[in-house]
């Protein structure tokens, strides 16, 4: 069996959105019409070069051995074998930047769930084939993730860093503090990773995560499986309890508001901030002004700036903050632009993340 080939060296410290070398892509699909309109969209952006197609993981084998792609864009549904085999092979074999294409569904988010788990980088929707609507949007959306996938770090199956569940001291006092997570591109499983390191009976938390509509059930489920503690999708008007977190709604907006001596979630379908909805800043803004010194936040991976700007309203506020650092952040964005802000107290390792809010949470509560 011929051996993969080493993908090409990048510059790291390249950060601009306009790559110095066009970013090569191999585009997987078993439709001959979305391998044409995937390439005419990521070919119009002169960061992009698409070096080629494949119909399914066979082709695709062959095509990356010959080809040597930065980024890989992958359908799941596809004959032959399935776009998750494939992805795990190719995750332990030769690790590489994967783009999902997903349908914006149910059973298409538990897909995408998995594929996230595996290693993919990140998602974007099934184009649709309707060129007369909302292309040139989506263009944007894809072109974006496919730049910033190629800076992204990948790990080879096996040697990802495993959680582990809190083992720490029982009966924290947790009813007067709340933390709050942030987080885009490889924040599922960034947050998946905080969490499970959580105590049944830790503060309450607030979680802000770029996902469309249809994922953000399945997504909390998920964490559910993965934490001692209770994660549900957030709906309007829920009283913020210890040993809960709760999950953003796709496609809508999550804040913290104060009634009394309880917070509550409000949940908005208000403008996108920036381009995001649920937006980080908006989560972490809300905290800012409730909960102030009382709350700690991290912002995890992610592409773009969201939530850095939250972030310093935090510090500002008197609360604990932290961004995970480079080195484990699949895509150093947001926790990168809060760093450049002076927004976080702390720039910890994925790992030490859990445990630091935690002590922060440990902290006596600010009276008011």
């Amino acid at each position: 069996m011929a051996a993969w080939p080493v993908r090409r060296p990048r510059d790291p410290w390249n950060c601009s959105d306009m790559p110095a070398t066009p970013v090569r892509v191999l585009v997987v699909d078993d439709s001959a019409l979305v391998r044409r309109l995937m390439t005419e969209l990521l070919g119009a952006d002169p960061g992009i070069q698409v070096v080629g197609t494949a119909a399914d993981p066979y082709i695709a084998r062959e095509r990356i051995k010959q080809l040597a792609p930065d980024v890989l864009t992958l359908d799941v549904e596809m004959p032959r074998m399935d776009g998750l085999t494939f992805l795990r092979n190719l995750m332990r074999l030769r690790p590489m930047p994967v783009v999902m294409v997903s349908t914006l569904t149910q059973a298409g988010a538990q897909v995408t769930l998995d594929a996230l788990e595996l290693g993919a980088v990140d998602f974007v929707a099934k184009p649709s084939l309707d060129i007369a609507r909302g292309l040139t949007d989506y263009a944007g959306v894809l072109t974006t993730k496919v730049r910033q996938a190629a800076r992204a770090r990948v790990t080879r199956i096996g040697m990802q860093s495993t959680s582990h569940a809190y083992d720490g001291p029982p009966g924290y006092r947790t009813t007067d503090r709340l933390l709050a997570l942030g987080a885009s591109a490889g924040g599922t499983e960034a947050i998946r990773d905080v969490l499970s390191r959580m105590p049944a009976d830790g503060p309450a938390i607030v979680v802000a995560q770029h996902i469309p509509a249809a994922f953000s059930g399945p997504f909390a489920e998920r964490l559910n499986r993965h934490s001692r503690m209770t994660v549900v999708e957030a709906t309007d008007g829920q009283p913020l309890l210890a040993g809960h977190a709760y999950v953003a709604p796709g496609g809508a907006h999550l804040r913290v508001v104060r009634s009394g001596a309880r917070w509550y979630t409000a949940i908005g379908d208000d403008a996108p901030v920036r381009g995001h909805r649920p937006s980080v800043d908006v989560l972490f803004e809300s905290v800012a002004a409730h909960a102030g010194a009382n709350a700690s936040a991290a912002l995890l991976t992610g592409m773009g700036d969201d939530g850095a700007r939250g972030l310093l309203a935090l510090r500002k506020a008197g609360a604990g903050t932290i961004a995970q650092d480079e080195g484990t952040s699949v895509v150093w964005g947001m926790p990168g632009a809060a760093v450049a802000l002076n927004a976080a107290h702390e720039v910890l390792p994925l790992p030490a993340i859990a445990h630091r809010l935690l002590g922060d949470a440990a902290q006596p509560p600010t009276q008011g």
